[in-house]
């Protein structure tokens, strides 16, 4: 074997392991990316098959009471955005709005998934968690909105006369996702704090 065939050679045996390391990861994302958007899809039929319970199973402002006191499931249109934003805006208004901005947002948010799956410097689970929440619940919502010209909401909790907002399985989600999302941006800026100090000291 001459010099130079013996230098193809060991270059191919040293770009194997790279070869394999670059396709596991793409295994790996690509594995993290169909968990994803199965968490949004599931979120969305979750939200979508409640709704047509609710639907079916209640006439509007009909109440079923769970919990005295507590909690009722109660069949209620919104017309505004979650918790009766924009509820008492013109209906133009609140169509060209509320279906745009939540449009963008779905188109967003799928993009976002897709960057965030795998990779360490968007940070870590409960970012990509919280990504896949909001998008299944956006996409819940905004199927309503398209379809009705409202969003059906239905989980009452109440204490005494005081009312939380009518709320519904893709709200739940929506705010469950931002939560992880706040949550990963504080440690994130917890580490780079402690990070920063241990550089300092």
């Amino acid at each position: 074997m001459s010099r130079g065939e013996a230098g193809i050679a060991d270059n191919e045996v040293l770009a194997a392991p790279k070869t394999q390391s670059d396709t596991q990861t793409m295994e790996n994302r690509a594995r993290i990316r169909l968990w994803l958007y199965f968490t949004a899809c599931t979120v969305y039929l979750l939200d979508r098959l409640s709704k047509i319970w609710v639907m079916g199973a209640l006439g509007d402002y009909d109440q079923i009471v769970v919990i005295p006191n507590f909690f009722n499931l109660i069949h209620i249109r919104n017309q505004g955005a979650a918790f009766g934003v924009l509820s008492e805006a013109d209906p133009w208004v609140r169509m060209t709005v509320l279906v745009g901005a939540a449009l963008l947002a779905v188109c967003a948010l799928a993009y976002f998934v897709w960057q965030t799956a795998g990779n360490p410097h968007y940070g870590g689970w409960k970012l990509r968690a919280g990504l896949a929440l909001i998008l299944g619940g956006a996409a819940g919502n905004i199927h309503d909105r398209i379809v009705y010209g409202n969003v059906v909401d239905f989980l009452d909790f109440y204490a005494g006369s005081w009312h939380w907002y009518t709320f519904n399985i893709a709200d739940t989600a929506i705010s469950v996702g931002t939560g992880l999302l706040l949550l990963d941006l504080w440690q994130s800026a917890s580490r780079e704090r402690t990070a920063h100090a241990s550089e300092t000291a």
